[in-house]
C-alpha cells in the first residue's frame, strides 16, 4: 500500500482548478506537478495506467461516455495500478515533500478510484457556477450550451453521490475563492493540517461577469428561451449545489461546502 499523503484537486475544465494548483503547490509542505511540458501539469496525461479525459471526447463531453467514471470497484483499482501511476509521477514530485498534490479534470469524477490506489489522500473539489463553466468550455467543446449546462451539473451529480464514500474532502466555490482567496486557501490549509502561506497570485475576481452577461442577453432571444428552458427541475438541480439558474447572480446555500470526513466509507463497511 502506498502511504504517501496525496491531495487530489478536482473540478470541471475552466473552473479555476490550475490557478488554485498553483497555489497550493506553492506552500512549503506540499509538493505539486511542474514543468512537465503536458497541459496545464496535469497527471491524466503523465500516466499510461487509465485514458485522460481526451480519450472520452475532452472538456464538455467526457463525462457523457460511461467508461470515464471510475470507482474503487473498477478493474483498474489495483494495487500494481498505484505502483505504476506512482512510478510515473514521482520523477515529478520533490520526494522531500510532505504531501504530494496531483490536479485533474476528471479527478472530479474518479475520487473513489484515486482514494483505493491511495488510501491517504485528501480530495479538494472547486466548484463554479455551470453557466460560466459552459460558456467558457465551449471554445474547446463545440458543442451548445445546452449540453454543456447538462455536462456541468451531470459532473457535480456524480460526485455528490461519490462524496459519502471520500474519508476526507474539501468543496469550496469558485465565486468566493476568487472573491476573499487568502480566506479560502487558509480553509483548504486548515483541512489539510498545514500552517497559513501567503498566496503571490493575482486572482481576477470579475471572471464569471461576461459569461453571465452572455447567458443573459441570450435570454432576450425568444428562440434560446425555447431551446432551453429554465424550468423548475432545472433550477432544482443547480440549487443543489448552491446556483441558481434564472437568477445568476445570486450564490445559495449548499450542504456540500467545507470539510466533511467520513472515517469508514459505506464501501469500506460493506467490505467489512
Amino acid at each position: 500500500m502506498i502511504d504517501k499523503k496525496f491531495i487530489f484537486l478536482a473540478g470541471h475544465h475552466r473552473s479555476g482548478t490550475s490557478l488554485l494548483h498553483e497555489i497550493i503547490r506553492e506552500h512549503p509542505s506540499i509538493s505539486g506537478l511542474s514543468d512537465t511540458g503536458v497541459p496545464e501539469d496535469e497527471g491524466q496525461h503523465l500516466q499510461t495506467v487509465f485514458e485522460p479525459a481526451n480519450a472520452f471526447g475532452g472538456p464538455g463531453k467526457y463525462i457523457f461516455h460511461p467508461k470515464s467514471y471510475m470507482d474503487e470497484n473498477h478493474a483498474l483499482a489495483t494495487s500494481h495500478s498505484a505502483e505504476m501511476i506512482m512510478q510515473q509521477w514521482g520523477k515529478y514530485f520533490d520526494q522531500a515533500g510532505e504531501h504530494y498534490i496531483e490536479k485533474s479534470p476528471p479527478n472530479l469524477i474518479r475520487t473513489r478510484f484515486l482514494q483505493k490506489l491511495f488510501p491517504n489522500s485528501r480530495f479538494v473539489v472547486i466548484l463554479r457556477h455551470p453557466l460560466a463553466v459552459s460558456y467558457a468550455t465551449q471554445k474547446w467543446s463545440g458543442t451548445s450550451i445546452k449540453s454543456l449546462l447538462e455536462h456541468s451539473l451531470l459532473g457535480y451529480e456524480i460526485f455528490m453521490k461519490d462524496m459519502e464514500y471520500l474519508r476526507h474532502v474539501y468543496v469550496l466555490r469558485y465565486e468566493e475563492f476568487v472573491a476573499n482567496p487568502q480566506t479560502e486557501v487558509d480553509k483548504i490549509f486548515g483541512f489539510l493540517g498545514l500552517r497559513s502561506s501567503p498566496i503571490k497570485q493575482v486572482v481576477n475576481a470579475s471572471a464569471n461577469e461576461k459569461y453571465l452577461s452572455m447567458w443573459e442577453s441570450s435570454r432576450t432571444r425568444w428562440i434560446n428561451r425555447i431551446l432551453l428552458p429554465v424550468d423548475i427541475h432545472l433550477e432544482t438541480r443547480a440549487n443543489r449545489f448552491g446556483y441558481s439558474i434564472s437568477r445568476c447572480r445570486e450564490l445559495l446555500g449548499s450542504s456540500l461546502l467545507g470539510a466533511h470526513h467520513n472515517p469508514i466509507p459505506p464501501a469500506a463497511q460493506a467490505n467489512a
